[in-house]
């Protein structure tokens, strides 16, 4: 691993098994709770404190390559890792396995919650889930405020990109590439957001090393079959709907829209789930935010990535609108397709992107457009914070035109006190008594079950 730099150096084999990585890879699978930071987290604890399989700054790197991406940054970082580890079936082993335990959780919640969801004790479950998904949305919200918000700038940014998203009403996708391009400029002119660099952490002897495995060198040849190869895995399936069942079929929809959700997806899950759940809930019709709320919650139960809630929005469309086919069975094939789109461009984001993406260590422009993007983050995570506590604490809300500006009004007199207080219940488990998410989750919902017995949910 001290080789002279006299051209490209002859990587150095490591010694970990395919086998061994595996098992490590459904480890962090299994226990992967908490949402991306706690995800990144148990990695981070397992593959460089304890396996000293990755060194500190590759981890880093690793990390900050795969939130430059669309998509959920844990889960890529599992797949970036495994494949420098162990090439293409590395990746997808590590990819897969972090994402199998909560798919197979979450289509054996939908089919529970669509066949039995108005059963008195699912009802009462869910009533307390929303309450405690609300607070654990909140918590988000402040802890990437902290981290991001350093500076004038950047809490400007998060201002512009709530205000945009909020009271205009303007699309995801724009405010993220506003919000990049306005970094990227900023950066090239010479203005910096006022924030500062991760400290530099001394990388420890590792097994990969500081080397660049050869299959990890940028090929143009490699580049190109690699691209062919998931692309069409990825696309071929839309565009067999698109011919075969038209474009107005709920299936070719859901295969469309979470296509273009993969594509233009920055933020990880809380950043695109308002416009996931607007667009399905308002545009769609596939679930109501009640449901969407509940399938919020089934994902923050469950291991695996925060967007393993698509699936649970895709399964809803297809049950509510089958067509020909049993609802459920429709929703069920209808939630796999979410799945299979949603993550599919993940392993072409990093088979493709990750020779070339190491290119960009040490480019302040692109650093800072990332910084940028963090911050508009923020703000559309307190946009979803509104929409949920709207949604979740009163009966009624009306949409209304103002001065050109799109106002959400909630009516006074539909306040749920019930949930209000479980609401407030459950920010005292989480800001006061520091319980964790799967703790205030359970408690909530029991409470929300006995309320719903009292007659009171």
């Amino acid at each position: 691993m001290n080789e002279a730099k006299s051209g490209p150096p002859t990587p150095t084999p490591h010694a970990i098994s395919l086998k061994e990585a595996t098992r490590i890879w459904a480890e962090i699978a299994l226990t992967s709770f908490g949402g991306p930071a706690g995800q990144i987290a148990i990695m981070h604890r397992l593959l460089v404190e304890e396996k000293r399989w990755i060194g500190e700054s590759r981890f880093l790197q690793a990390l900050n390559f795969c939130m430059l991406l669309p998509g959920p940054e844990a889960q890529q970082l599992a797949t970036y890792l495994g494949w420098l580890l162990h090439d293409v079936p590395g990746g997808l082993i590590a990819g897969v396995l972090f994402i199998l335990p909560g798919a197979v959780a979450i289509m054996a919640l939908s089919l529970v919650y669509a066949a039995f969801g108005h059963v008195g004790l699912v009802q009462g479950l869910f009533f307390g889930l929303k309450a405690a998904v609300l607070a654990i949305v909140i918590d988000a919200l402040l802890r990437i405020g902290r981290r991001a918000l350093k500076s004038t700038p950047m809490r400007a940014l998060a201002g512009a990109a709530f205000f945009g998203i909020f009271f205009l009403d303007l699309p995801f996708p724009l405010i993220i590439l506003g919000a990049g391009c306005f970094g990227y400029l900023a950066a090239r002119l010479g203005y910096g957001l006022g924030t500062e660099g991760a400290p530099g952490v001394s990388e420890p002897a590792s097994a990969l090393g500081e080397e660049t495995p050869e299959h990890a060198r940028a090929s143009l040849p490699r580049a190109l079959r690699t691209a062919a190869i998931w692309l069409t895995l990825w696309l071929a399936p839309v565009a067999l709907l698109f011919l075969l069942r038209g474009p107005d079929d709920v299936f070719t929809q859901i295969a469309a829209f979470f296509s273009k959700m993969a594509v233009v997806g920055f933020g990880g899950a809380y950043g695109v789930l308002t416009y996931v759940a607007q667009t399905a809930v308002e545009t769609y019709h596939w679930l109501t935010p009640g449901q969407m709320l509940d399938g919020l919650g089934m994902a923050e139960t469950t291991p695996g990535p925060m967007l393993m809630v698509l699936q649970f929005v895709g399964f809803m469309g297809g049950f509510h609108k089958p067509g020909a086919l049993p609802p459920l069975l429709a929703g069920a094939l209808a939630g796999l397709l979410a799945t299979w789109v949603t993550f599919a461009p993940c392993f072409l984001w990093i088979f493709l992107g990750g020779p070339y993406v190491e290119k960009l260590r040490g480019n302040k422009a692109l650093a800072e457009a990332l910084t940028a993007i963090t911050a508009a983050v923020a703000g559309v995570i307190l946009n979803l914070a509104a929409w949920f506590a709207l949604h979740t604490l009163f009966h009624e809300v009306a949409r209304v035109d103002f001065a050109g500006l799109r106002l959400q009004v909630p009516a006074l007199r539909s306040l749920d006190i019930a949930a209000l207080g479980l609401t407030l219940a459950a920010a005292f488990l989480i800001f006061r008594a520091k319980a964790g998410a799967l703790t205030t989750l359970a408690a909530c919902a029991s409470a929300g079950a006995a309320l719903h017995f009292l007659g009171v949910g």
